[in-house]
């Protein structure tokens, strides 16, 4: 399997610059929002750390899993592959449920995106970070289904470039969104 010198592959690269582009955007947006709560409460009244840990461990896990997944696949080891790819999806779900509870736990409090330009810019680029899992999770459940056939290709290749991508962009939102906040730096 060529991985690395195909349009496919090319083209990927190119969509993942072109996501770093909007994360970026969305970084820049929250830089200038975090401050502005108009009287609300702010990060280091919203967040809880623990939670959010334990949500980041989840994803590098998954993260981890993916990986493994990878190496089996040109080990041409279907079952492993498939093994290490429902634990990725398995650990991905748990991390989008975790995300929706805490949306829904701050709408409830009345902190929802709506209360104050802080919060809106921090349901956006978490939101979308969250939407980017869900459509990697969709996108893992119909590459499983090609190493069930036996025709996985680059397939999981790109999948697994653009798992960690959302790792790495999730590490930055956990550093700049969540303990930077907690800490009121």
């Amino acid at each position: 399997m060529n991985t690395h010198n195909n349009n496919t592959t090319f083209g990927f690269w190119v969509y993942l610059m072109s996501d770093c582009v909007l994360f970026a955007a969305l970084f820049a947006t929250y830089a200038v929002l975090q401050t502005q709560t108009f009287g609300g409460p702010g990060a280091s009244e919203l967040f809880d750390l623990n939670f959010v840990l334990t949500e980041t461990l989840i994803l590098l896990t998954s993260s981890f899993t993916v990986g493994l997944a990878t190496i089996f696949s040109l080990e041409h080891k279907k079952r492993a592959t498939l093994v290490a790819l429902a634990t990725t999806f398995i650990l991905g779900l748990s991390f989008v449920g975790m995300e929706v509870f805490e949306f829904t736990h701050l709408i409830a409090e009345g902190s929802g995106p709506s209360a104050n330009a802080f919060l809106s810019s921090f349901f956006v680029l978490v939101g979308t970070h969250g939407a980017h899992v869900t459509a990697g999770l969709i996108w893992m459940f119909v590459v499983m289904l090609h190493v069930m056939r036996g025709s996985v290709g680059n397939k999981l290749y790109t999948l697994s470039l653009f798992w960690h991508f959302l790792d790495i962009v999730w590490i930055f939102i956990f550093t700049f969104v969540y303990l930077f906040g907690a800490l009121a730096l």
